[in-house]
């Protein structure tokens, strides 16, 4: 057996309780009585209604909790305080707490003189409230807007709360002015929410407030919020051409958050979740911290903010920094993958902190020509990927599919070369960013932006000289720029092998050389003189390659790698290729050492 809903409370106020029945609904309407009679102003009779009305006049005090008002009642209520000078209702003390407007509500242009009160009020219909001038406080919390709300060009002189509100339609409040605090906490959005153009004067807090599609602050100024969310929203939270005039917290989960144009006048710590965060061009006039925040947000009230309209690890990702002046950014545990830096200044500036993702180069054997080549494994630049994929001739890979670790990623621009970025752009770029990372003390990090600056360099036809790119393909063939210690060994074994090959069998004599006396003894029995001469060493016939040259040439060849002579006899020839080994093998040693340097130094 189901039990039957809780019959509704009573309202603190006297209520009309108009068609209350005992059985179903003991309260009835909940609207409360007009001074001097027993109705509200919804079930007064007529006479008495328009008594009422006429006894109004511009800025009058009205109390109409829980009143029902239709779009006539409410219009003929509006009338009845219309200032003929400005052709504007105006109202004082205006408490509309519980009231229901079971159509459209118009109070556009509304003068409100005192308190505004639209606690739990319910709006069915359009709620319009653009360009009402609040002088007091104006308080929505818990009001539900069924349909779209206006609050466009609204000026609230005082706090405004709206506090868990639920705004089922579009919500507008483009250009308003909240010059006291403006409280949304636990606001609820369903559809795209506008606050473009809006100014904040004092405190915006927005904790617990949900936005399911989109919500645009474009241009909106927050001169002295201190703490801004947390923000969890479905879509997007558009923060472009927004101004930050003072030292300000912000927490956002969405799936996007954009910061273009962005004005950061003082300190920021934006400390985000599931989002990409667009940064292109922002403003940053004082230190600002992107923060991947590792847990759900929590507001003051320390209950665990809901983020079921998102999903996924909670992963942040930046993708511009575009015409940022990198000098103040701090990003920390960021996905970079896909971040565009091209256009940004001081870059070898920006602090890259914690955990800071990368992409890689393609995996897998990939055929150049008729060869099979293979990437060395390294962190690059979306800018260097954007590069290849278009010099490559891929396909465009659309935004919304996930890279494939086989390809390069492809550009915003692909496949046109003009606006995709040359080698004399990305080398800068790896430049700076290797020196971020070396004043960070993280020194395999910048190796790999090393490698990143010479690739470009080698491939680069304008900037860099031909003999420079000769000497750079040198470099990369040997030891991978002195960053690849097994590419410089494997050169190392190759030309000891091929050194004690050629000593075998060109540079080693078939014997050591025998050592002669002559000498001449006079005819009296005197002293005996001897003359010692060494025989020239011979050039080698017959078998060459056997146990005993062999060990001879290793010899010689590993006295070679440490720049020592071995004192074996030698040919001629074989002296000229111990001097080019004893220059060649200790330099393949010394890249070995110092890519292996690279990649422990810290």
């Amino acid at each position: 057996m189901s039990t039957p809903p809780p019959a509704p409370s009573s309202p603190s106020w006297p209520n009309c309780a108009h068609a209350a029945d005992p059985a179903t609904d003991p309260v009835g309407c909940r609207g409360i009585h007009v001074t001097g009679h027993t109705a509200c102003l919804a079930h007064l009779a007529d006479p008495d209604r328009d008594t009422y009305l006429a006894g109004l006049t511009p800025g009058a005090d009205i109390d109409h909790r829980g009143t029902t008002f239709t779009e006539n009642l409410l219009n003929r209520l509006l009338d009845a305080v219309r200032d003929p000078t400005t052709t504007h209702p105006r109202l004082g003390l205006a408490d509309f707490g519980g009231a229901q407007f079971s159509s459209d509500a118009g109070f556009s242009g509304a003068q409100f003189s005192g308190l505004a009160r639209f606690g739990r009020a319910q709006f069915s219909g359009e709620a319009r409230f653009g360009r009402a001038q609040f002088s007091g406080a104006a308080t929505f919390v818990e009001t539900q807007f069924s349909d779209h709300t206006i609050f466009g060009g609204a000026q609230f002189s005082s706090d405004a709360g709206f506090s868990g509100a639920q705004f089922s339609g579009l919500a507008r409040f483009g250009r308003a002015q909240f010059s006291g605090d403006a409280l949304f906490a636990r606001a609820q959005f369903s559809r795209y929410a506008w606050f473009d153009g809006a100014q904040f004067s004092g405190e915006a807090r927005f904790s617990g407030a949900q936005f399911s599609e989109r919500v645009w602050f474009d241009g909106a100024q927050f001169l002295v919020a201190s703490w801004w969310g947390p923000v969890v929203c479905g879509g997007t939270v558009d923060l472009s051409g927004a101004v930050f005039g003072a030292p300000v917290t912000l927490e956002v989960a969405a799936k996007r958050v954009l910061c273009t144009r962005t004005r950061w006048q003082s300190t920021a710590t934006v400390r985000v979740r599931h989002a990409s965060v667009d940064l292109g061009h922002a403003v940053l006039e004082a230190p600002v911290a992107i923060i991947a925040h590792p847990t759900p947000f929590t507001t003051m009230a320390r209950r665990i903010v809901n983020e079921g309209m998102l999903s996924g690890s909670g992963a942040v990702r930046v993708v511009s920094t575009q015409g940022v002046d990198a000098a103040h950014l701090v990003l920390t545990d960021t996905d970079l993958s896909d971040c565009l830096f091209s256009g940004a200044f001081h870059l070898d500036q920006l602090r890259l902190e914690g955990r800071t993702t990368l992409a890689s180069t393609p995996t897998g054997w990939h055929r150049k020509g008729i060869a099979p080549v293979r990437w060395t494994r390294r962190r690059t630049l979306a800018e260097e990927h954007h590069w290849r994929a278009q010099t490559a001739g891929q396909p465009l890979i659309p935004a919304s599919v996930p890279p494939e670790p086989r390809r390069w990623r492809s550009g915003p621009h692909h496949p046109d070369p003009a606006p995709t970025p040359d080698p004399d752009d990305v080398a800068p770029l790896y430049r700076q960013l290797r020196k971020a990372f070396e004043d960070g003390k993280n020194e395999p990090g910048a190796a790999d932006f090393y490698y990143g600056e010479c690739e470009m360099r080698r491939h680069d036809r304008t900037g860099t000289p031909k003999a420079e790119r000769r000497l750079l393909w040198a470099y990369w063939l040997l030891s991978g720029y002195g960053l690849r210690a097994g590419r410089a060994l494997g050169w190392l074994a190759a030309a000891m092998l091929t050194t004690i090959g050629l000593l075998m069998a060109f540079g080693l004599p078939m014997s050591s050389p025998k050592q002669e006396a002559t000498g001449t003894v006079p005819t009296g029995g005197g002293t005996v003189t001897f003359i010692i001469d060494k025989q020239d060493t011979k050039n080698p016939t017959g078998n060459r390659f056997t146990s005993k040259r062999f060990d001879k040439a290793l010899n010689v060849t590993l006295n070679s790698v440490v720049f020592r002579s071995s004192g074996q006899d030698l040919t001629t020839t074989g002296t000229y290729i111990e001097m080019t080994s004893r220059i060649l093998e200790p330099a393949l040693l010394a890249l070995a050492v110092l890519a292996i340097r690279g990649r422990i130094k810290r």
